[in-house]
């Protein structure tokens, strides 16, 4: 078997030092246009493949992004995994997915197991551990869909607006009673959809609305929707703080025989793929899902590689997507 060719072998053919090569591959340091154009043909006649291993050792860091989700079974997660790994790829970066579920010791091992590889960074969509953690880890970290710390980067919607769009529907639509199937407790995306929503409803005291707490989750939406409804069937509209959830609902609302949108109007949050998979369709405030997804990679990228950034805090605008889980929806 034909020996891998090494970086003194690549210096050699091009005929400059292995400083120069080194530089060159690691874009630390000036190179002159002759010398780059002569190491990427020696690259190319070798089939140079850099040992990451040996230049981590080197460097301290590798090309591994770290990407934290709290739970890989809720739909809104892969699809924000699959932004971040798209654009992660196309800037020669590589993704590694950590599922860590509802505990912060699970997150904590991840992290610590990510640094001991030299993980160049981390997008993290969890907030199980105190900003004061990720602060003193000294690698560049964004928060996606969460905030974590005015002093971390941060890609989220606007979930304020996203409760006020939802409330402001359920208005128009001239509902008396809802159930608000809002998000954990300890949470904030959760919290400022609620705050978004109750802000609307103030104003309009004639609308009663009752709140159940739920995890973003389509099993434990299920069954708690299920022990509300089945003992109080005067709801007109239910609005779910996450898709995941609004599912859950509707499986229950499904199991006891009342229909949507005939007898209850759901309006869900996110605006995940599977929404239009539903029947009926799933009416959502939806998130910017891939946007967001890569805006947070592009911004740590830029933090690694100490870039300029015009803002560390980015916020999108969510959208209200009329479908047919709603009395007035149409396709979208």
């Amino acid at each position: 078997m034909k020996a891998l060719a090494t970086i003194r072998d690549v210096a050699k053919e091009a005929g400059v030092s292995v400083a120069t090569v080194s530089r060159h591959l690691n874009n630390k340091g000036y190179v002159s246009e002759d010398a780059k154009k002569a190491i990427e043909k020696a690259v190319a006649t070798l089939n140079y493949a850099p040992n990451q291993l040996a230049r981590s050792l080197t460097t301290k860091q590798t090309n591994l992004l770290g990407l934290l989700v709290p739970d890989i079974t809720n739909p809104f997660f892969p699809e924000l995994a699959r932004a971040v790994e798209r654009t992660a790829y196309k800037h020669g970066y590589t993704v590694v997915l950590c599922n860590a579920g509802e505990t912060s010791e699970k997150e904590k091992h991840y992290i610590r197991s990510l640094q001991q590889n030299y993980a160049a960074g981390f997008i993290v969509t969890t907030n199980h551990i105190k900003a004061d953690f990720y602060k003193k880890l000294n690698v560049p970290i964004v928060a996606l869909d969460r905030n974590l710390s005015d002093a971390i980067p941060t890609v989220t919607s606007d979930n304020v607006l996203g409760g006020q769009l939802a409330a402001n529907y359920f208005v128009e639509q001239k509902v008396k009673r809802i159930l608000c199937v809002r998000g954990p407790l300890d949470i904030d995306v959760a919290n400022d959809r609620m705050h978004g929503f109750e802000e609307i409803m103030t104003a309009h005291p004639a609308i009663q609305y009752d709140t159940i707490v739920s995890p973003f989750d389509f099993e434990a939406a299920k069954k708690i929707a299920m022990e509300h409804l089945q003992f109080d069937r005067d709801y007109d509209a239910v609005f779910a703080s996450s898709d995941a959830s609004a599912i859950g609902v509707m499986k229950a609302a499904e199991s006891l025989s009342i229909r949507i949108p005939e007898d209850v109007s759901l309006v869900g949050y996110d605006g995940i793929n599977i929404g239009t998979l539903l029947s009926p369709e799933l009416t959502t405030v939806a998130q910017p899902i891939s946007t967001m997804g890569e805006r947070a990679t592009e911004l740590l990228i830029a933090l690694i590689e100490g870039k300029e950034m015009a803002t560390t805090r980015v916020v999108f605008p969510p959208e209200l997507v009329i479908r047919n889980s709603t009395t007035k929806g149409t396709e979208a």
